[in-house]
């Protein structure tokens, strides 16, 4: 049985000696032709064949994404079937406008976190979107599927009941907080004007995140500028004692608002298993406690809870005034987060 003619692109490496993003190889009858100007890697060859054959000529699948089993580096490979001449027209057309527009974002802070090579890898990821005024992108209660990087246009984040909480615009970027916690979309955001958007799937997203510590950083300080934007009004009700519902604002919204405005106090948290609490002062958690659990292991079960409700009180028992805290406060929300995913 002969093969398929098949392209088989690199979009993504780690220290590969020999390809880069966008190489691309072609395989025609049983002849496999590499990039040009390119050896052939024996490795990749023998990792092409294997998939090949396992997936009986990629009869069933017009697309597989596949790491190579490396050597100095590692690949990551995905092949289509040969589409028509117009169709591969327009896969090149849109990776174009993808290129074009990344390029026209480049002095935004997210694009600004990643390295030449990192920025190839990103683009090869990314898709375009357009859509009209009034358009919903994302819907409150939805599962969070992709990372949204505004290119053009404007959107506005709207909470439950309709109130605009924030307005973001080109090179901004949203949808990152279900990526990372797992839950379902928290906020409406909307299209205020007409959109072009470039999206990243979420596991693409996830990828990333796992490797970079820039987009780490990055992720983390603009979760804090926003959140913080976002929550003066809230904050300042905090400070006067307001209670409030978990199934409207996360726990880790609200740790981020006192961390943020250094306020000084103890959460209480009514939960479905019982009270639970926790203990600021300037803004750095000192002190935690959640049924038996206690400090970080308490911290982090708290995250966990969707429902219940809470009531910041905002003195401090002498007691606690010497206490040391926990830990740095973003380091343990991003662990108990990604936890309590």
């Amino acid at each position: 049985m002969g093969f398929p003619k098949v392209f088989i692109r690199i979009i993504g490496t780690d220290e590969c000696p020999l390809y880069k993003v966008g190489d691309e190889f072609k395989l025609s009858g049983q002849s496999l032709l590499s990039p040009y100007g390119k050896a052939a890697c024996l490795i990749l060859v023998r990792d092409i064949t294997d998939v090949l054959i396992k997936y009986e000529c990629v009869e069933h699948d017009s697309r597989y994404v596949f790491d190579c089993s490396g050597c100095t580096g590692i690949a990551r490979l995905e092949y289509n079937k040969e589409t028509d001449a117009l169709d591969r027209k327009n896969e090149e057309k849109d990776r174009g406008e993808v290129y074009a527009i990344a390029s026209s974002l480049s002095n935004y802070s997210f694009f600004q976190t990643f390295d030449e090579e990192g920025i190839r890898q990103l683009i090869s990821m990314l898709k375009t979107a357009q859509h009209k005024a009034g358009e919903i992108i994302l819907r409150k209660g939805e599962p969070g599927k992709n990372l949204y990087i505004i290119a053009s246009g404007k959107v506005e984040v709207l909470a439950e009941d309709g109130i605009r909480i924030a307005v973001l615009g080109k090179g901004e970027v949203f949808g990152e907080m279900s990526l990372l916690s797992g839950d379902p979309v928290n906020a409406t955001v909307k299209a205020v004007t007409p959109l072009t958007l470039l999206y990243l799937n979420g596991k693409y997203f996830r990828e990333i995140l796992n490797k970079s510590s820039s987009i780490q950083i990055f992720i983390t300080r603009m979760l804090a500028r926003r959140i913080a934007n976002a929550n003066v009004i809230r904050s300042r009700e905090f400070a006067s004692g307001i209670t409030g519902n978990l199934s409207e604002i996360p726990p880790s919204e609200v740790f981020q608002t006192l961390h943020l405005n250094q306020k000084t106090g103890v959460l209480i948290l009514k939960l479905p298993r019982g009270l639970a609490a926790a203990t600021f002062r300037g803004g750095e958690l000192i002190r935690a406690k959640c049924g038996e659990k206690e400090d970080k292991e308490a911290f982090f079960a708290i995250l966990k809870a969707r429902e219940g409700r809470f009531k910041f009180n905002p003195e401090l028992p002498p007691e606690e005034k010497r206490r040391h805290p926990i830990g740095n406060f973003m380091k343990l929300l991003m662990e108990g987060t990604k936890n309590a995913g």
